[in-house]
């Protein structure tokens, strides 16, 4: 690769905007979900289409649903995106997906079997 190939990829990535927010995995069968948050959406949602491919459990919570009905059964929902502004830090930004999953957990009434990456 060269130079002014590398410079236009580190000027796409400086440029892109960062979206988190909050998502839902769902075992179809059974009807567990499990809300989560992200600073990286897309990140989130590569790695649970690896972990479906390589069918390996997200985490630990999911792992007696994976195992009984394997990782076709799971989906993967956005629910709510968030954009950082230019003029937040990472911790802001951080605390802004921590409070969206909070509003989420409180609407749905849900309790410790959600968290934040």
């Amino acid at each position: 690769m060269n130079d002014a190939a590398k410079k236009a990829l580190k000027n796409q990535y400086k440029n892109s905007k960062q979206v988190g927010g909050v998502y839902r995995i769902c075992c179809v069968p059974s009807g567990e979900c499990w809300v989560r948050s992200s600073p990286d959406l897309k990140g989130a949602k590569n790695r649970f289409e690896f972990q479906c491919a390589t069918k390996l459990s997200p985490e630990p919570a999911m792992a007696p649903a994976w195992k009984q009905y394997g990782a076709g059964a799971f989906g993967f929902e956005i629910l709510e995106e968030i954009e950082k502004k230019e003029t937040q830090t990472s911790r802001e930004f951080l605390e802004d997906v921590a409070a969206l999953l909070e509003m989420w957990n409180e609407k749905q009434g849900e309790g410790d079997d959600n968290g934040a990456e």
